[in-house]
């Protein structure tokens, strides 16, 4: 009999304090219908100066170890946003510490919006390839609102950046889902169209690097940016869930419920357009933004908080980070 590998487990956290269309229509000159009609956004958490990536994690993780013995747990695998709470520095340990996973290892996997379908992939292959493994706990957490310039035009597609938390725990002889089969595209020659300027060892930090807020995510030319992307990102997007499909031997008719990162609404609707879904059959997180790679796992959490899920039922995790990845695993739910 095959072993069945799947998540067991979801949980999520948000900060308590609330940024509306309105007050982010103050801060950056973009109406509020707009927020609201375009950019899918009517309003998003954001932590205190106090709370960091891993302290969102933590709140995420704290919450599925009241169903589970942290001491059952054998590997932590932190997969939030690259902007934690220290440079070059691994939270991971940390968050194994504080959570009490005293027999678990931990690491981090980082591709940035990309990383939680690639996380259920890894999570799976691990449990696959070592007998001696049975839990592995998934935490992510992100406070990208805080690499926001309101006044850079630039970067206004990224206004929608939250903060939050969210854990998945991924084991052995799961019994309400199962992990399937992923796929994963890479065009690298995206790899310097979307970054933080300085903080790295190309521009190291200074006082001209502060004075020219070069620490907040800027994109150096959004037009040839878009004119490139346009044509590939949907597409691309399609093309990482047929294959995950496929490779699991479905079909996109099989597909009960997508749990896609936030976007604007223009690729959302695009997005299940070409995969002949309806609005009801997707999660968007347009009362909470996007958490980098926590989207899909934050998804997940509410569709089965919402009965969106019944037994039987194909569900697809699908991201996209710049770089530039695009991410698809498929999982079916049994409840």
């Amino acid at each position: 009999m095959t072993t069945k590998i799947g998540i067991e487990e979801t949980s999520v956290f948000f900060p308590k304090d609330i940024e509306t269309a309105a007050s982010l229509a103050e801060k950056s000159g973009i109406p509020e219908r707009v927020l609201i009609d375009k950019f899918g956004l009517y309003q998003k958490h954001v932590a205190s100066y106090s709370m960091h990536a891993s302290d969102l994690a933590i709140a995420a993780g704290k919450q599925i170890l009241t169903k589970i013995d942290p001491l059952m747990i054998d590997v932590v695998i932190y997969f939030g946003s690259p902007h934690k709470d220290y440079y070059v520095w691994s939270c991971a340990p940390k968050i194994c510490y504080e959570l009490g996973t005293k027999n678990a290892y931990a690491f981090e996997i980082m591709n940035v919006s990309s990383c939680f379908p690639i996380a259920l992939k890894v999570a799976k292959d691990m449990l696959q390839s070592d007998a001696s493994l049975n839990n592995i706990l998934l935490v992510g957490g992100c406070k990208e609102s805080q690499i926001l310039d309101y006044q850079n035009g630039r970067a206004r597609f990224m206004f929608n950046f939250a903060d939050g938390g969210t854990a998945a725990l991924v084991k052995r002889d799961a019994t309400r889902s199962e992990i399937l089969e992923s796929a994963i595209i890479t065009d690298g020659s995206f790899h310097d169209d979307v970054r933080v300027p300085a903080g790295g060892s190309m521009h190291f930090p200074s006082q001209e690097t502060v004075k020219n807020r070069l620490h907040y995510i800027d994109v150096p030319n959004p037009i040839r940016m878009k004119e490139r992307l346009d044509p590939v990102s949907i597409p691309n997007f399609h093309k990482v869930i047929r294959l995950s499909l496929e490779k699991s031997g479905l079909g996109e008719r099989d597909i009960d419920m997508l749990l896609p990162l936030h976007t604007k609404r223009s690729i959302f609707k695009q997005l299940l357009e070409g995969l002949d879904l309806t609005e009801e059959q997707a999660i968007y997180l347009d009362h909470h933004g996007h958490m980098s790679a926590l989207d899909p796992c934050i998804g997940l959490h509410f569709a089965q908080e919402k009965g969106k899920l019944s037994e039987g039922d194909v569900a697809v995790a699908v991201s996209a980070g710049t770089g530039y990845t695009w991410a698809a695993t498929v999982i079916r739910w049994f409840g």
